[in-house]
């Protein structure tokens, strides 16, 4: 009998072998199905980022088609995977692969992202004045918070103290108190209207596109203010087939020696070196479209523009390109990594290129 219960106990202690997948949500591309469907994707990217599976999700109109997706965060404590639409927010269990529930908010939805512990997210109206906090467990509202901005894109700060907040029709971020869930303060104004942005691990600075800017525009998270115009050099503006604006998508590595920026007309990604003030423009890589968006994995080996390339950053090299199961080219501006124990969600990225260094380089 002691023998069994050692057994026992030490089968209880293996620990189980890691798995490092990216969640891939479609159509991730304003609604089209050419680029990888509808649902959820899921590659393995510890094994050449080859396709596993489909994982079946809503967000459904009155004709019963997918609308498109606007973003994806997900929570390891509750081991769930969430999904908006220009209408609803979809939750879906990371172990049984159900959908748990479906929710609609008044004035459709955006580009949501989550708080660090899992439990809360931060739900921008789609391009409307607000912003919804909603509980991650029942998608129900907790707090609204008006800016009055066009909402659409949303951080969360790594210490899930501040939330960012940035609209189409302001060239102000505003920055959110998350304890009290309420607009503590802005930052800006910038040059123009604000696209895609990212902030440092630290909070102290953030990088925003906007509207017009082959580049990115630097701002001081502490004081509010804009501190630096970084234009691309050796390459011109240019027709765009998506998002009306040169550059959509600016992500930091994850360790913040670089940053890496979209430029849609020329299929590049612009890659600045983030250790020196302001980031110097120091490589380009050509990608097989038109990027609108770029995160990371979580230990910063890869980099994935939404084009589906699969880049290594060490090597600043294409690698791989992610197809579905049809061998289909798959293209999204909505996906991100999270790892596994056996069937265990355990850690998960960000679809923003977040920085993860929480401590201030001096």
């Amino acid at each position: 009998m002691q023998w069994v219960v050692a057994a026992e106990a030490a089968t209880a202690q293996v620990k189980m072998p890691e798995r490092k997948l990216l969640y891939v949500a479609e159509p991730g591309i304003r609604n089209y199905l050419e680029y990888g469907g509808h649902g959820i994707l899921v590659f393995d990217i510890d094994h050449g980022h080859k396709f596993v599976k489909r994982i079946k999700t809503a967000g459904l109109n009155e004709k019963n088609e997918p609308l498109n997706v606007k973003g994806v965060c997900a929570s390891v404590a509750l081991k769930r995977i969430y999904v908006s639409t220009t209408r609803t927010l979809t939750c879906v269990d990371l172990v049984t692969e159900m959908v748990l529930w479906e929710r609609s908010y008044p004035g459709g939805c955006d580009r949501m992202a989550m708080s660090p512990d899992g439990k809360v997210i931060y739900l921008p109206s789609l391009e409307g004045p607000h912003w919804h906090v909603v509980d991650a467990v029942t998608g129900d509202v907790l707090a609204k918070i008006v800016p009055n901005s066009g909402a659409h894109n949303t951080v969360y700060g790594g210490d899930g103290k501040r939330a960012y907040l940035a609209g189409l029709r302001s060239p102000l971020l505003t920055v959110a108190d998350t304890a009290t869930h309420t607009s503590l303060k802005t930052v800006g104004p910038f040059s123009s209207f604000i696209r895609p942005f990212t902030v440092n691990g630290s909070q102290t600075l953030c990088f925003v596109n906007i509207n017009d800017l082959l580049g990115f525009e630097v701002g001081d998270l502490t004081t509010g203010k804009m501190l630096h115009r970084v234009e691309v050099k050796g390459f011109e503006k240019g027709p765009t087939k998506r998002h009306g604006c040169p550059s959509h998508g600016v992500g930091l590595t994850p360790d913040e020696k670089e940053l890496w920026l979209t430029d849609a007309h020329n299929s590049r990604l612009h890659i600045f070196d983030a250790t020196v003030t302001p980031p110097k423009q120091v490589r380009s890589i050509e990608v097989r479209d038109q990027p609108g968006w770029v995160t990371f994995s979580i230990d910063g080996r890869f980099a994935y523009p939404s084009t589906g390339d699969v880049i290594e950053v060490a090597s600043h090299k294409i690698i791989a390109g992610l197809k579905d199961e049809k061998g289909i080219d798959v293209q999204s501006e909505k996906l991100l990594e999270i790892d596994f124990e056996g069937d265990k969600p355990i850690r998960a990225g960000d679809q923003f290129g977040v920085g993860r260094q929480l401590e201030r380089k001096r």
